[in-house]
């Protein structure tokens, strides 16, 4: 599987958060408390197969949420949950020396939220954020993942820790994680869409599996 150095020496994890660590939904979760949800679903959906850019898309979805309370938000990002496995991988992957990054066009909150219930945490979290005004949503969406990308993203994270991106192993799912990827020395698909399947090394459908296979590759020891 890997095309780096890997085995032995400190590699860059990037992972996908919803769809990928998660099987939530943030921007659904948060729709749901305003009754929007189902136009949410369409509109992730569309971007997730590249259909809709991915900024576009984003700045819908947050824009249906224009004025919801903030305490409902709050609400929203605490019923976004880690996938079975996830905690426990982070985990072992940080106890074996690794970089751990979350690099998700999702919501710091809810990322935040799901860590912090697990007892769990990474070393980088680059996210987007929901301004609040007055106690509301504005509407708006801000952060470095919505006109950014999660190559530039990586680029920046590995230059910054003095990791090669052929150490680099990135893990998505959909449309939005392709460029990171595509410059990553190893791009694991975690049920990756379709568009996505054919730029993947290898492709996992569990933490459990995905965890079997970083051990085969020397990243994790043997359980």
């Amino acid at each position: 599987m890997t095309r780096g150095a890997g085995p032995g020496a400190m590699a860059l994890f990037a992972f996908d958060f919803d769809g990928t660590l998660s099987d939530s939904e943030m921007t659904v979760l948060l729709g749901e408390q305003y009754g929007v949800a189902d136009r949410m679903d369409d509109i992730t959906e569309r971007a997730m197969n590249d259909e809709l850019a991915y900024a576009e898309s984003l700045r819908q979805r947050a824009g249906l949420l224009e004025d919801l309370p903030d305490a409902r938000a709050q609400a929203a990002f605490e019923q976004v949950y880690l996938r079975p496995g996830a905690a426990d991988l982070i985990a072992a992957l940080r106890e074996a020396g690794h970089h751990v990054a979350i690099l998700t066009g999702g919501f710091e909150r809810g990322v935040e939220a799901a860590l912090e219930r697990e007892g769990v945490g990474v070393d980088t979290i680059v996210a987007n954020s929901l301004p609040v005004g007055d106690g509301h949503l504005t509407g708006e969406v801000e952060g470095p993942l919505i006109e950014g990308t999660k190559d530039d993203a990586l680029e920046t994270l590995a230059m910054g820790e003095g990791i090669d991106l052929a150490d680099a192993i990135a893990v998505g799912d959909g449309a939005n994680d392709l460029p990171m990827l595509q410059v990553a020395g190893t791009a694991i698909g975690f049920v990756p869409k379709d568009a996505v399947r054919p730029h993947c090394d290898v492709v996992v459908a569990n933490m459990d599996t995905l965890r079997r296979v970083l051990e085969e590759d020397g990243y994790l020891p043997a359980a």
